[in-house]
């Protein structure tokens, strides 16, 4: 079991990883927020439950844990691209598809 924990923390920690990189390369908010979400949540629960397998008796613990980080992360990145958006944060230059203003439009009609 320890190898098999161990192989599943090392591959959340290579998307915790990737999730910096992304963070770090990426142009805008809205793009920053969407790589961090998906790989520090499964970084995150990979990371959690590898040790969570490492340790047996520390199971039920890291699965609540996990449980909750996959619950919580992507609805508050959700409401910080929410924020930016309301808040007038623009998007990078080279975005080609704004969907927003459309859905604004959509809402009010109904």
């Amino acid at each position: 079991m320890q190898i098999i924990g161990t192989v599943i923390t090392g591959i959340g920690t290579v998307f915790l990883c990737l999730g910096g990189l992304g963070v770090f390369r990426l142009p805008d908010v809205y793009n920053r927020l969407q790589a961090g979400t998906k790989c520090t949540t499964l970084g995150a629960f990979l990371t959690i439950i590898g040790v969570g397998i490492m340790h047996p008796d520390w199971l039920s613990k890291t699965l609540v844990i996990a449980l909750f980080i996959l619950i919580t992360n992507p609805i508050s990145n959700h409401a910080l691209g929410r924020a930016s958006r309301k808040s007038g944060v623009p998007l990078c230059d080279r975005s080609v598809v704004d969907k927003a203003d459309e859905f604004e439009e959509y809402k009010e009609k109904q």
